[in-house]
This record gives C-alpha cells, structure tokens and sequence, in this order.
C-alpha cells in the first residue's frame, strides 16, 4: 500500500446524504473517518435527492483534514449504484473515497478502478464485505486495486448470507479472513458498528475483541461511541516508543532489514509502525 495515504482509521460514523445540514456535525463527532451515506439508509424514493443534495454540500463542505470523508455508493450492479458513479465522476468535484457495498467479484473493483482512471480521479476506495461471494474471494478482492485503502465488515449482512445469528462466536471466522486479506494487502481492517446504544461495555468488549484479531478500528452509530472506540484503537504508549524507534532504525539502515532486541524487522512491519505513530501525532496535535 502507498505509504502516502496511511491516515488514522480508529472509527467512522455516518451521517445520511439526504441531510447536508448534518454534515457539519459528523465531522466535527471526533470520528476518524465520516462516511455520507446514500445506500441502506436511504429509501429508494429518496435516492436521487441524496445524491444530489450531497454533492451540492460536497462543493462547499468545509472537512478538518484529520479526518477523513467517505461515501457510500449504492451497490455498483444496481440502477442507483451506476447513477451514483455516473454522477460523481461527471461531476467537478475530485471525490477523495468512495466506499463500495456488497461486493462479490475483483472485477467489481477493477471495473471501477478503470472507470476512475478514464476520469482521471485519485479516489481511494473502501470496500465492504459483506456478502458470501465476498468472503470466498476476498484475499483477490484485496488485491484487485492500489485505490483500495481499507476493508470494512458488514457483519449483519454477513450474517444473515451465513443463516447465522449476528453474534460474535458466530463470524469469528469471517473476520479473520478479512484481516489476513487486509494484512496481506496492507489495508487497514475496519468492524462493523455496535448496534445496542445502552450497552457501552458490550461495545468496548467486542472492540477489544476484533482489535486483538488485527482490526485496526470499528464503526459507530452514534457520537457517543466514538471515544471509547478511539481509546480502544489507540497503542499504548509503549508501542508507539518502540514503533518510533524501529522506523528511526530503518531509516538509518541500508539493508532494507534491521535487527531489534534481537528481532528481525523487515519492511512489511513499517506499515504498522507508521500508523501507530500517525495515531500519537494525531492524538497529541488534538
């Protein structure tokens, strides 16, 4: 992954497309990543006006650069889902991310990566997986495009595609292999928001859970979760000591690999290093 858009990616929120006026709000949530959003939680009727409405807002939104805006397509093999990429990409604004719903196939990805290209846009892409075809081809999916910066896990679609209830004994097994394919790739893993508002020690539970699986942040429903979700994504300040000094010693090196209390550091271990310290700079400029 290019180095160059590593950004910290602890927790997002969304905030609906219908709604520009509740922009503002999102991005000032303290939410690493805002995600506009014109897919599930538009109605069909409302579609168009939320495409509309947001990129309207998008040629005058003011965001903070410490965080980073998203938005989420419809499904990218329906109607609205083509509207929505037509749209974009005629459209004068140089959109930074798109987030992709329902993937199945790499062509999906690749499709669009072509399509961007053409229109001479850099638009990351986040991608969710959330559908059975998505988890059987997801190490590829990873791979099908440098645009790609972070995999998501839908994991109530998931579930219901899996005959499973939403629990956490029961997808263990799909968010590993979204972390290896995001590992393998050097994408940052993000989880699926906690949905139970009342239960703020079940969501930091789970979020320490999918953390020590190798996620690297979880989504929100509500301003309220996110600070809990950024401590919990947070290294500790000893990682980031050690994290500082493994790229200092990097740095110094011209072998492309160095050797650490006795440990073999190689360039794959930068990715992680780098981010942790991007996380300290950015709780420490806040």
């Amino acid at each position: 992954m290019n180095s160059n858009k590593l950004k910290v990616r602890r927790s997002f929120i969304f905030t609906p497309g219908l709604k520009p006026e509740m922009f503002p709000k999102a991005i000032e949530s303290g939410a690493d990543m805002v995600c506009i959003e014109l897919e599930d939680g538009i109605a069909i009727n409302d579609k168009d006006e939320a495409r509309n409405n947001t990129i309207e807002a998008l040629k005058t939104l003011e965001v903070n650069s410490d965080v980073e805006l998203v938005v989420r397509i419809n499904n990218q093999r329906t109607k609205f889902g083509l509207l929505d990429l037509e749209a974009f990409v005629s459209s004068k604004l140089k959109v930074k991310a798109l987030m992709l719903p329902k993937v199945k196939t790499p062509d999906e990805i690749t499709f669009i990566d072509d399509l961007l290209t053409d229109c001479n846009l850099d638009t990351d892409l986040h991608v969710i997986m959330e559908t059975n075809e998505a988890l059987q081809n997801i190490y590829d999916i990873a791979h099908a495009s440098k645009r790609i910066v972070a995999l998501y896990f839908g994991g109530v679609d998931m579930a219901a595609e899996l005959r499973v209830d939403n629990k956490w004994e029961n997808l263990v097994y799909a968010r590993s292999k979204l972390v290896h394919a995001g590992a393998s790739a050097g994408l940052d893993v993000i989880d699926v928001p906690y949905l139970d508002l009342e239960n703020m020690d079940g969501m930091k539970k789970e979020a320490e859970l999918v953390r020590n699986l190798g996620f690297t942040g979880k989504g929100s429903i509500h301003p309220k979760q996110i600070k809990i979700l950024n401590q919990v994504f947070t290294p500790p300040e000893d990682e980031i000591l050690k994290a500082k000094k493994i790229l200092e010693q990097f740095n110094n090196s011209n072998t492309g690999l160095v050797v650490i209390d006795g440990k073999l550091i190689e360039k794959p271990v930068l990715r992680e290093m780098q981010r942790k310290i991007l996380i300290a700079d950015k709780i420490n400029k806040n």
